[in-house]
């Protein structure tokens, strides 16, 4: 499986929510040349990307790709070549692949409540998903408050982007459908991602390899 999940937690995430259609902009120049270093210099030198600064430019750039990074070959062609719904999935896929704590807030917060019949995201289930966290990841605990306020919202906001959470008079969680491609690339990886999307364990386990 490329991509698996480190021990640490990634918390500079924040140059960029998910994107995806930046990122099948990023997935096309990869699929094209084959190269990271030569999509990084191509995706800077014609600001591909449509950044206002070169400096913005190069943070996107840069958290995009490492994203990306861990996909599949087949992952990667789903998401340049696919559906939006499609496209969406595999760039929440490659965010949850790169970044453990959003993979973790979803697979155990939000799939948690869903499984509760509490589909309502509190402000207080996200402070205590940290205050959990901050045990085994010290490195939460050395966020300044400023950092700490924009990880939430950068997080929440590409929980809205993927679907999975739907914005009202509250954030309601939303378990989103998933095409079968999506389900065969994802599965043809490792299973364990299906939890990212909210799937429980039982469906999880039933995909797995006898």
């Amino acid at each position: 499986m490329r991509g698996g999940i480190s021990d640490g937690y990634q918390l500079s995430f924040t140059a960029a929510s998910l994107r995806p259609e930046l990122a099948r902009i990023v997935a096309e120049n990869f699929l094209t040349v084959g190269d990271w270093a030569l999509v990084k210099e191509r995706i800077l030198s014609t600001n591909a990307l449509q950044c206002r600064s070169a400096s913005s430019a190069v943070r996107l750039e840069s958290e995009m790709r490492q994203r990306l990074e861990t996909l599949t070959h087949d992952q990667m062609v789903l998401l340049a070549q696919a559906t939006v719904e499609d496209r969406t999935a595999m760039a929440w896929l490659a965010a949850c692949k790169r970044i453990r704590f959003a993979f973790e807030f979803a697979a155990e917060v939000l799939r948690d409540k869903l499984a509760a019949h509490d589909a309502v995201l509190r402000p207080s289930d996200y402070e205590s998903y940290v205050e959990n966290k901050c045990l085994p990841h010290p490195e939460l605990s050395r966020l300044k408050p400023t950092s700490k306020n924009k990880i939430r919202q950068v997080l929440l906001k590409m929980l809205a982007e993927a679907g999975l959470l739907a914005k009202g008079s509250a954030l309601t969680i939303h378990r989103p459908a998933l095409s079968p491609a999506v389900v065969r690339v994802i599965t043809a990886d490792s299973p364990q991602w299906l939890a990212a999307f909210l799937v429980p364990d039982m469906e999880i386990s039933h995909r797995r390899p006898s």
